[in-house]
């Protein structure tokens, strides 16, 4: 039975919301890459030689924050935390939605920290809950790696002929494409409305809890 986080809708969701935040998190918030944590350790690590300490600290705090949330989500991909909590996916999702929302209501007058760490906090948990659609294995908060997939499964699927593999570059290419489109979209927005603008990505996240709830009334595994 296909699980509602495992579908192609949902992931190019989670994948245009976080194309968005880290247009957001640059724009708005400092010049951090709240989402892919190899920038913030380039940027430490350019500060520190620099001599500019707070400044590298500022891309301290996402990394640790990221660590905690990978560390979350392996405990609720665990299972344990259903002793506790029904639906606990569904809960994660509500959470990370009001999350955002509340982010959207810290002035730029607050320290940076304040907004990128719960970003990163979050955007851990996608990775570490949400990596697959269907078969394929995928990161919904960053391109790189589904951008290299892109390139692999074309090859593949169009010098080698195979069918399997054109289907994987289809679903690749409409990560890449919906992650650019979301970066893009968040640049905009940013621009136009500056701290208010993750309200956007807030909503597409209540937008993936609605999906768990309608797929279970549907049959769906959840």
């Amino acid at each position: 039975m296909t699980r509602t986080s495992t579908t192609l809708r949902f992931g190019l969701l989670l994948t245009t919301a976080n194309g968005f935040l880290d247009a957001y998190t640059y724009i708005a918030r400092g010049g951090v890459f709240a989402n892919v944590q190899t920038a913030n350790v380039i940027f430490f690590a350019l500060n520190m030689s620099q001599g500019k300490v707070v400044s590298a600290l500022a891309h301290v705090w996402p990394l640790l924050a990221f660590i905690a949330g990978v560390g979350l989500a392996s405990y609720l991909k665990s299972g344990r935390a259903e002793r506790y909590l029904k639906h606990p996916l569904r809960w994660t999702m509500l959470a990370q939605g009001i999350v955002f929302f509340v982010i959207g209501f810290v002035p730029t007058t607050v320290a940076h920290t304040y907004a990128t760490v719960p970003i990163s906090f979050v955007a851990a948990m996608q990775i570490g809950l949400f990596r697959n659609i269907g078969d394929l294995v995928y990161l919904p908060v960053a391109t790189t790696g589904n951008l290299m997939r892109l390139v692999e499964s074309g090859y593949t699927g169009f010098v080698d002929h195979d069918a399997t593999a054109r289907r994987a570059f289809t679903t690749y290419g409409a990560l890449t494409l919906f992650f650019t489109g979301g970066a893009l979209a968040g640049a905009f927005a940013t621009h136009a409305w500056h701290v208010h603008a993750i309200w956007i990505p807030a909503g597409v996240l209540f937008v993936t809890l609605l999906l768990f709830i309608v797929d279970e009334r549907k049959g769906v595994e959840p």
